[in-house]
């Protein structure tokens, strides 16, 4: 489970939200603490939407495995099922 409570804002795709896409890249980002769970598919401004960390969650539980993903790193997998992989940004 996250430390940051269940109605902190993070970013996503429409795609994801939509059930389209999974989630294959996290962000957590340094400067903010913002969470970003993409689909690794180039993102636009209009592709971008922003949920609950719950709604992220229930969307896809397996992102627990990575909850304590420090401050400035990334996260990914090669699919849906794949193993998380994550290293400090650069």
């Amino acid at each position: 489970m996250f430390k940051d409570a269940p109605n902190t804002m993070v970013i996503t795709t429409k795609r994801v939200i939509n059930g389209e896409a999974s989630i294959l890249i996290v962000f957590h980002d340094e400067e903010d603490g913002m969470w970003q769970f993409l689909d690794g598919d180039d993102t636009n401004e209009d592709d971008a939407a922003i949920v609950s960390l719950a709604e992220i969650e229930r969307i896809d539980s397996t992102i627990n495995v990575i909850s304590e993903l420090p401050l400035g790193w990334v996260a990914w997998r090669e699919h849906e099922n794949a193993k998380w992989e994550s290293q400090v940004q650069e």
